[in-house]
C-alpha cells in the first residue's frame, strides 16, 4: 500500500461518527418528505429511499458547518435536499444501466420497469428543488438549481460519449466533475455560504467537495472493474458493457500495445461490450488501473490542502479523515 496516500492508522476510523446523531435527524427529515408525496406514490419514493447509502452529502454539509462556526438546521436542510436529489439521478442512472440491484436489493426499475422509475426519479428532483425554494436567500436555490443542472448534464453528455474513442481525459474529468462533483461541491460550498464564510472560504470549500467527488467517481469507476457485486452490493460491470470509457480504460488505450489497442478499438467502434477477461488480458492494465488510483489520491491531497488554515476542529479533522477513509478504500483497487 502506498505510503503517500495512505497514513499508517488514519484510514481505520469511519469518518461520519462524529456528526452520527445529526445524521439521525437527516433520516427523519426525509422520511418527513416521503409522506409529503401523495399516498398513491409514497410507498415508491420510501423504497427509493430506504435504498441509499451512507449519506455522503449531508454529512459534509454538517461537517462543513461544524468545521466553520457551527451546525444548524439549514445545514441539516441542505443535506435532505441534495440526498433527494442524489436519490432521483440514482434512479435514474439504473435505468439508463439497464442495473437489477442496489444495495443488494431491486433496483426501482427492475421492480416497476423504466416508465414509472423516471416519473419517481422526476418526483424526486423536483420536490427537492420545492424545497430549496423554502430559504430566505434566493442564491441558495440558485446553487441548488445549478447543481442540479450539472449533474443532469453530466448524464447526457456521458450517454452522448459511449463507445466514443474521440473522447479525452479532459472530457472524462468535465463529465464526472458535473455528474458527481457537482453534489459533492454543492453540499461543501453552499454549507460554507450558509455558515456565512467568505467568498475565499467558501470557494475553498466548494473545491474540497469538488475534488472529493471527483476522486471518489474516480473509485467508483476502478470498483467497477475490479469490485465483486456481492461485497459492493450493486450491479457491476455496467460500465464496460454500455461502452463508458472510464479513466482505466482511457489509460490502457493509452499504454497498450499497438496489436492490443487495435483490438480495444475494433472493439469499441463495432460496440461490443469490452468483457473483463478481455482486458486482464492485456499486460498494462493492472498499470491502468494503478495510474487512475494515483490520480485519485493526488486529488485527495488537494483536498487535504483546501482544509488548511481553518480553525482547528474536530470537524475540520473529519473532512481530513475522509480524505484518508477514501484514499484506503482506492487502495484496495490496486490488483
Amino acid at each position: 500500500m502506498s505510503t503517500t496516500t495512505v497514513q499508517q492508522g488514519r484510514s481505520e476510523r469511519f469518518p461520519f461518527e462524529l456528526v452520527r446523531p445529526q445524521l439521525e435527524k437527516v433520516e427523519a427529515s426525509i422520511r418527513d418528505q416521503v409522506r409529503a408525496f401523495d399516498p398513491a406514490v409514497e410507498p415508491y419514493v420510501s423504497y427509493v429511499c430506504n435504498t441509499s447509502g451512507k449519506r455522503i452529502r449531508p454529512a459534509l454539509s454538517v461537517l462543513t458547518g461544524g468545521a466553520l462556526g457551527g451546525v444548524e438546521e439549514n445545514h441539516l436542510k441542505i443535506g435532505v435536499i441534495l440526498e433527494l436529489i442524489h436519490m432521483a439521478t440514482l434512479v435514474h442512472d439504473d435505468i439508463i444501466d439497464g442495473a437489477v440491484t442496489r444495495r443488494m436489493i431491486p433496483t426501482a426499475n427492475a421492480k416497476w420497469g423504466s416508465g414509472l422509475s423516471v416519473l419517481l426519479g422526476d418526483a424526486l428532483f423536483s420536490h427537492a428543488l420545492h424545497l430549496a425554494t423554502e430559504f430566505e436567500d434566493i442564491s441558495i436555490c440558485r446553487k441548488v438549481g445549478h447543481a442540479s443542472r450539472e449533474v443532469c448534464q453530466g448524464e447526457i453528455v456521458q450517454t452522448q460519449r459511449r463507445w466514443d474513442l474521440t473522447l479525452t481525459k479532459a472530457d472524462y474529468f468535465r463529465i464526472i466533475e458535473m455528474k458527481t462533483g457537482a453534489l459533492f461541491a454543492a453540499a461543501t460550498g453552499i454549507a460554507a455560504a450558509l455558515s456565512g464564510a467568505d467568498a475565499e472560504t467558501e470557494s475553498r470549500m466548494f473545491d474540497y467537495g469538488m475534488k472529493l467527488g471527483t476522486a471518489y467517481q474516480i473509485y467508483d469507476d476502478c470498483l467497477d472493474l475490479v469490485g465483486s457485486e456481492e461485497d459492493v452490493g450493486k450491479t457491476l460491470r455496467t460500465d464496460l458493457e454500455k461502452g463508458k470509457l472510464t479513466l482505466p480504460i482511457l489509460n490502457l488505450l493509452e499504454s497498450a500495445s499497438e496489436s492490443q489497442r487495435a483490438k480495444l478499438t475494433k472493439r469499441i467502434v463495432n460496440q461490443e461490450a469490452l468483457d473483463l477477461p478481455v482486458l486482464v488480458g492485456i499486460a498494462e492494465y493492472e498499470g491502468a488501473i494503478e495510474s487512475a488510483v494515483d490520480t485519485a489520491a493526488n486529488m485527495l491531497g488537494t483536498c487535504r490542502d483546501h482544509l488548511v488554515g481553518l480553525p482547528g476542529s474536530e470537524h475540520v479533522e473529519a473532512l481530513e479523515q475522509i480524505t484518508w477513509f477514501l484514499a484506503a478504500l482506492l487502495e484496495k483497487c490496486r490488483r
